[in-house]
Formats: C-alpha cells, structure tokens, sequence
C-alpha cells in the first residue's frame, strides 16, 4: 500500500468513526443544495440495478449500495479503503435483513480483487477525486461488462470561489485529493467509448447563504434552472460548475 493510499485511509477512518467536526459542519452547510445531483444518480441507479450485480467503488457510510438492493440489485458489492466504514456497513446490512445479498470488502479501488466484467454496474459519489485517476479508469473498464454502466459524481475544480474555500480549509480533506478538471472527464475516454456528463451548481451556489430562510428551497430551483440554461446555451460555463455526474460506458478492453 503506497504512502498516498495508507493517508487515505487513515484520514477518512478518522472521519468514519466521527473525529473530523469541521468537515461535518462544512457538509451541512454547503451540501444543502446537492439534491438534484443525488435525484439523478439514484434514478440511474434504480433504472439500471433491477436483477443485476453492482458493486459501489468507495462506499464509505453511503446509503447507495443499500438502496440498489432495496430496489431489485441481485447482489451489491461495496469496497473503501477504510475498514472502520467495512465493519459499520458490514453491521448495518445485518441490521437491515439484507446481509445475504451484500459484501462488504477492505480494497483499494485503484487494484480491484475481481476478475474481468465482474459487474453490470459500478457506481461512485466523491471517490475519483481521491485516486490515480487513470489506474481507476483502467480498473473501471476491466472490472465491468461489456455492456455495463459505470456512474460517478463528483467535484470539480476550475471555480475560483470553491476553490478558495478549498485553500481555506485544508482540515477537512485529504492532503491528496484533487477535484477534477475537464481533462480528467477527457481522459475517460481512453478506455470508454461512451462518456456523457451532466454538470450542477453554478448559480445555485448563490443560494447556501440562505439556506435558513423559508424560501430557500424556492430560490435552490430558480437557480438551478438558470444553471441548466446557461449550461445548455454557453458550454463554457459548464467548467465552473461544482460538480459533474458522468456516465461511463461500452469499455475499451486492454
């Protein structure tokens, strides 16, 4: 396990066993806008999961590989590098009645442990930015069939204000993320014929100090809507946009 990999995991079993405040109280405030992101991965996911093998790359405490089985998955797969977040997921499936569709396994996503087209659906929220984002990619094609999806969201990292909050609070990341950049959604395409991508939060970012106020919901889709326009009708923009989901498909077998 290389440095890079062993602070990973370190870092976020950290924050898995609730020792980072800072990042809490900074997810609580700005992730207040990120449901429309969360509506269109979770459609995808219910769409596509129904009878089918999944396997959720990074799952940290998501809800995500349990809501594909709740929805149909025959079997769901979830790996972190973090065994803190394995043994609280490893618990909770047992809790919920569904430990014997599910595995949870200690991995690094950059060496999967399966064999060739494994999954017909491999999914991700806020985990590319934290690896070789190439080795993952690579991983990704291998590990899927041949007609699977793989779908991720993810930050990005050309918006001067974001990244500002990132100087910032250095705290409440890992020394070794990288939000990506329009060259890493490019570089997808070295091993998926198919990449299509969706960008949120521009304007919408305008909305997170208002977040108390009783119209905030009402102004979150106002703005998000503008956002939708101008990322249509000015394709420029879409660079400043705080997160993207992309949709990968029809892999390129080494």
């Amino acid at each position: 396990m290389t440095d890079r990999i062993e602070s990973e995991k370190e870092f976020h079993n950290h924050v898995f066993e609730g020792e980072n405040d800072a990042r809490t109280r900074a997810n609580e405030k700005y992730y207040v806008i990120t449901q429309s992101i969360l509506d269109q991965y979770s459609d995808f996911l219910k769409k596509h999961c129904v009878g089918k093998r999944v396997m959720e790359y990074g799952c940290g405490l998501s809800n995500f590989c349990y809501f594909t089985v709740h929805h149909g998955a025959a079997h769901a797969t979830a790996i972190d590098i973090s065994d803190s977040a394995i043994e609280q997921a490893t618990r909770r499936a047992a809790a919920e009645g569904i430990a014997d569709c599910m595995e949870f396994l200690v991995m690094d996503a950059e060496q999967l442990a399966f064999p060739d087209g494994s999954f017909d659906v491999i999914f991700g929220n806020g985990i590319i930015h934290h690896l070789n984002v190439e080795k993952a990619y690579s991983e990704l094609a291998r590990a899927i069939k041949e007609d699977g999806h793989v779908v991720f969201t993810e930050p990005l990292g050309h918006n001067p204000f974001i990244n500002l909050f990132r100087k910032l609070t250095p705290n409440i990341r890992t020394k070794d993320e990288h939000p990506l950049v329009a060259s890493d959604i490019k570089l997808a395409e070295h091993y998926f014929d198919r990449v299509e991508a969706s960008y949120f939060y521009c304007f919408t970012l305008m909305a997170i100090p208002f977040r108390k106020y009783s119209f905030f919901h009402r102004l979150v889709k106002m703005l998000n809507d503008m956002d939708k326009i101008f990322f249509r009708l000015l394709p420029f923009t879409r660079r400043y946009a705080w997160m993207v989901m992309f949709v990968l498909s029809k892999p390129r077998k080494a």
